[in-house]
């Protein structure tokens, strides 16, 4: 049998490409007779920019940002010279990511996403007409405002953190409209490791700061501060005068060959036309993907940048449909299959090419942390935990490796014939 080992990374203990030698050793054990290929995927998240320089190649350029707490951080960016001129890919980790900062400093409410500013500049100053930037795995909580200022917008307040956003005024947003004017030209995509929206119940705030040091206190400050920023910022777009359709929110095209085509801002099921401040702020709270990343993705999608899933920006530079077209069983995973996994990650992905091709797509995760009808809803055949009991997941933690290929080798032996 032909077997893809494609997983996402599991995440704080193997890269993805450690995940699908593991998986791929066990099943060998399990099944010798089997042809494994190991194709090592990502989302927006850690792991972006690695692996989609093995799919297309590319230059790597090292360049140096500011961290989260403000520090000197080492970062990529991929570029890639096509026929249509030159994209470039980065990865919002590298600047913001939450391996940056240690455990005892993480708070989300001070954390900044200034080095994606940074970050983006070096592509545009490096020639980028196409700038694809990889969102998820961040230590921040600032809807994009560092970022922001990192681009040259703006007053002191947005270098600051995501918890005295709630005191941005329309004039700690000076220089924004020529920002906006300078990337009218610029194809801007937000690749997302998720797809919930800025505010609410799954939003940046609610749904990620506890997982950044946030307490349940600083959680619901923060989602304050981002929708007093976000209106703000609503009133600032509305004012501009640039791009004035993308706030009139038209019905969002038919996707072509996956690609979102047409406005970000708009909503996902057309509706009504809003304009001015108010219509125009609330349609980017409701972005999907605007959430992403602490709400990174609102602050790109204000630039006029259009949402992808990360997943699938991946899977389309290496190729996993040919892939998944040549296999007959399909095994992903990362460290937990739970309600992010089916919102636009690595899983989602993959299951949704075995779905197309009518290929068993078979899950081994860390793990398992939604029910057989969420999972298999998604078009998942089968979802199995290296941890299946609390008690196991210590040992999973201490040798990610062995225990990962034990359960692939266990998982083997049931799905090849």
């Amino acid at each position: 049998m032909r077997i893809l080992v494609a997983p996402d990374c599991f995440t704080g203990t193997l890269t993805a490409r450690q995940a699908a030698d593991a998986i791929a050793d066990g099943w060998s054990r399990g099944a010798p007779h089997d042809d494994v290929t190991v194709l090592p995927l990502a989302d927006g998240g850690p792991g972006f920019v690695e692996t989609v320089h093995a799919g297309l190649g590319g230059e790597l350029v090292p360049i140096t940002v500011g961290g989260p707490l403000g520090e000197p951080t080492a970062a990529l960016v991929l570029l890639v010279d096509g026929p249509s001129g030159r994209a470039a890919y980065l990865e919002s980790a590298h600047a913001v990511g939450l391996h940056l900062v240690p455990a005892a400093r993480r708070d989300p409410t001070r954390t900044t996403s200034i080095g994606v500013g940074e970050l983006l500049r070096a592509a545009l100053d490096l020639g980028a007409r196409r700038v694809v930037v990889g969102l998820g795995g961040s230590a921040t909580n600032d809807a994009g405002a560092g970022m922001l200022a990192g681009l040259g917008v703006g007053g002191l307040i947005l270098r600051g953190g995501g918890g005295g956003l709630g005191g941005v005024r329309l004039e700690d947003l000076a220089g924004l409209a020529e920002l906006r004017r300078e990337l009218a030209g610029v194809d801007l995509v937000i690749a997302t490791d998720v797809d919930v929206p800025l505010l609410g119940l799954h939003g940046a705030s609610a749904g990620f700061a506890a997982q950044k040091g946030a307490t349940a206190e600083q959680a619901q400050e923060l989602e304050r501060a981002l929708g007093s920023f976000a209106q703000v910022v609503g009133q600032a777009v509305a004012a501009d005068g640039t791009r004035r359709d993308l706030l009139a929110a038209p019905a969002r095209p038919a996707s072509t060959s996956g690609a979102l085509i047409g406005s970000p801002l708009a909503p996902e099921h057309g509706g009504h036309h809003h304009h001015g401040a108010a219509g125009g702020d609330r349609t980017l709270a409701q972005l999907p993907g605007g959430g992403a990343a602490g709400g990174l993705g609102f602050g790109l999608a204000v630039l006029g940048g259009r949402v992808l899933p990360g997943a699938q920006v991946v899977a389309e530079s290496v190729g996993l449909a040919e892939h998944v077209a040549r296999s007959d069983i399909v095994v992903t995973g990362e460290g937990a299959l739970d309600w992010q996994s089916l919102h636009g990650k690595v899983v989602s992905a993959v299951a949704a090419q075995g779905v197309a091709h009518g290929i068993p797509v078979v899950v081994v995760a860390g793990q398992v942390l939604i029910g057989r009808r969420e999972w298999s809803a998604a078009g998942i055949a089968a979802a199995y935990a290296v941890a299946e009991r609390p008690d196991q997941v210590a040992a999973a933690q201490r040798d990610p490796v062995a225990t990962l290929a034990a359960r692939a080798e266990r998982v083997a032996r049931t799905w090849s014939r």
